[in-house]
């Protein structure tokens, strides 16, 4: 008998719902079920798991990863070197940014003014100072503009990329949620909303959660801010902006 979906998760460092959700969309089925239909995971099952992990950490959705591993075609040992080259890559990537944080903290620390190319350089693709015009012919006039030009003003690159950080970590952990199928009124995506509209307002200027919907709200409406949620996962604005919809509600 192999092992229950209890200890597939403690080992694997899963959830059991996790677990249920990829029996429920055929990604990972238990090759055994004992006579009063629990869940028991053999070695090969096993093996499948980490693959499927392996992807999810190199940011592939669970819809790509089974249309790879269902395909006829799919050689593991040929997806384990894919994947160490991929890893290796991501390696060599984060090893440039600790460098790059490394030499604004020499900076920072020596009281050395960081040059305004690299300050918004941890954005990768997305460079905020595209929005700067239409930005302050909106919002010039507002406390919020007014709060969030003076705090922005003395960030460093260092903390640009603390931010950077922070947004890839809610958006990522908010597409987990739409992977595993859990609605955006859940307890859980809520959370993530009421942790993105904190960044905001910590980060940037007092954010109500009126503020927020309105803000949520241009993610799905300009393509540009909502761009930048597809490129993490397909539909992802859509539901970060129902998310904060819930999280707004909740708050009443």
């Amino acid at each position: 008998m192999g092992l229950t979906v209890g200890e597939v998760a403690s080992l694997a460092s899963v959830s059991v719902r996790t677990l249920h959700h990829y029996d429920d969309i055929g990604l990972l089925s238990p090759s055994e079920r004992s006579e009063n239909g629990y869940r028991h995971y053999g070695d090969d099952d096993l093996a499948t798991l980490q693959q499927v992990l392996f992807f999810r950490e190199l940011g592939f959705g669970l819809g790509d990863i089974a249309r790879i591993m269902h395909d006829p075609s799919f050689d593991r040992l040929e997806a384990l070197r894919m994947q160490r080259r991929m890893l290796k890559d991501k390696s060599a990537q984060l090893g440039h940014m600790i460098e790059a944080v490394e030499t604004a903290l020499d900076a920072t620390e020596g009281g050395v003014t960081v040059d305004a190319k690299d300050m918004f350089e941890a954005f990768g693709d997305f460079d905020p100072k595209e929005y700067e015009k239409e930005v302050e012919e909106k919002w010039g006039g507002t406390e919020a503009y007014v709060e969030s030009a003076r705090r922005t003003k003395r960030y460093t690159k260092e903390d640009w990329a603390e931010i950077k950080a922070e947004t890839e970590a809610v958006n990522t952990a908010m597409a987990a949620l739409m992977d595993e199928g859990v609605p955006s009124d859940d307890p859980r995506a809520m959370d993530l909303a009421e942790e993105h509209r904190l960044q905001i307002d910590r980060r940037f200027y007092p954010c109500s959660q009126e503020m927020h919907v309105g803000l949520g709200q241009m993610y799905v409406t300009d393509p540009r801010f909502m761009q930048n949620y597809e490129n993490v996962r397909t539909g992802l604005a859509q539901y970060l902006y129902d998310a904060i919809k819930a999280n707004a509600a909740r708050a009443k």
